[in-house]
């Protein structure tokens, strides 16, 4: 069987059939542009959760807000299938090796955060419910992404890993169409999600569950695993047309905002006028991954090794998914009892100092659990003590120097 690639980004055939005693791929190289991107989306992800809670769902301004970073899940999705592909591609092994390690790294912070967020509100509901009934509710919001609104996320992702050999398939075999694929992949999503949000009747088979279906994010995972087929020809792209994305970017964001007051124009409440799930969040999401990945390969052209920012964007990146996973547990925590700090803060000034808040407090609390054995339970990353990260800089020295 043949390994070798027909050209750079092809994908060995290994990957697909699982030989294990195929050649070993190159190295894979980090990419720090895409540091970049998922640093940004996790904090836009934290902005999305700060004000919806601390807007009301009639606030036309802040809910205008909403609309322009509402593309956090199209690109969290996008980033997750570049990163699938890309790290396949640089570094093929046998899906048997592959989906254990994923689905650990996810599967394990899934159901453990599932379970500290039921278990709160169980806490927290004045009216208990019994043993079995908690544990009902559990298996329901494990297998529907529903104990707390972010979690759906890790369920979609979990879809994307299954997808993965089909992701791969797919690349390889319609190299030739990339762009037929990404413009029907763009059009069915166009579809959808204008169904969801002005017909719901086409959809309404699968509405109740429309958060957590791979389809509804379709086009921005056949990007992502399209763009991880042709990285070099992007970031080179990117690196030459900053100025040029810079307006692209605000042309997007203007019609954002023309979307959202054409949606308030049709009789739509400010919330329901900037729900996530329209077509124009698919539009946006493009030119705002190219505003990220402009942002990235400037943040890698000019990054120095060893440097005191270079350590803090990668200890940026390290805690950014254990950062999502306990952000909404202490925007709760924030806002309990009886709302002490809504009633403190009036708005519009109550979603900057939430936002910050919360920043600050869930960056100090994932900074202790990175430290603890609990680390791969609540943040995806695995416990490694001193002794354990000085080997591995000892064995990553002596690979260097041999």
């Amino acid at each position: 069987m043949s390994t070798t690639a027909s050209r750079e980004g092809d994908l060995p055939e290994q990957i697909v059939e699982g030989d294990p005693s195929a050649s070993v791929a190159p190295r894979r190289k980090h990419l720090y542009e895409v540091d970049i991107l998922r640093i940004l989306t996790f904090a836009c992800v934290i902005a999305v959760h700060a004000v919806s809670h601390a807007a009301g769902p009639d606030d036309v301004v802040q809910n205008g807000f909403l609309v322009l970073v509402h593309f956090t899940r199209e690109v969290f999705f996008a980033l997750t299938a570049f990163v699938l592909v890309y790290s396949f591609q640089m570094k093929p092994r046998p899906l048997k090796e592959f989906w254990p390690r994923r689905f650990l790294l996810v599967g394990v912070p899934y159901i453990s955060w599932s379970a500290i967020y039921v278990f709160s509100n169980w806490v927290h509901d004045s009216t208990r419910i019994d043993g079995l009934q908690l544990l009902d509710t559990f298996w329901y919001d494990l297998y529907t992404g529903t104990a707390w609104y972010h979690l759906y996320f890790l369920l979609v992702t979990m879809q994307v890993y299954l997808l993965l050999p089909v992701l791969v398939w797919l690349v390889a075999k319609t190299r030739r169409f990339h762009v037929l694929v990404v413009v029907v992949a763009f059009v069915f999503q166009l579809l959808v999600t204008a169904s969801y949000l002005y017909d719901r009747s086409f959809t309404a088979p699968w509405n109740k569950y429309q958060n957590i279906e791979f389809w509804s994010y379709l086009f921005m995972i056949v990007v992502g695993a399209v763009a991880a087929d042709h990285r070099v020809q992007l970031l080179s792209w990117v690196r030459a047309h900053r100025i040029r994305i810079a307006w692209i970017a605000l042309a997007g964001a203007v019609l954002s905002i023309g979307v959202y007051a054409f949606n308030l124009s049709l009789g739509y409440g400010p919330s329901k006028a900037a729900t996530a799930l329209q077509p124009v969040t698919i539009v946006w999401s493009v030119p705002v991954i190219l505003g990220f990945l402009a942002l990235g390969t400037k943040w890698a052209d000019q990054r120095v090794a060893g440097s005191r920012m270079a350590r803090l964007v990668d200890t940026a990146s390290d805690r950014s998914f254990g950062i999502f996973l306990a952000h909404p547990y202490m925007i709760w925590l924030l806002l309990a009892g009886g709302g002490w700090l809504a009633k403190t803060i009036p708005s519009p000034w109550l979603s900057p100092v939430l936002y910050v808040l919360v920043v600050v407090t869930t960056v100090a609390l994932i900074e202790i659990v990175r430290r603890t054995p609990l680390s791969l339970a609540l943040t995806g990353r695995p416990y490694r003590s001193r002794k354990t990260k000085a080997a591995a800089v000892e064995a990553a020295a002596a690979k260097a120097r041999a």
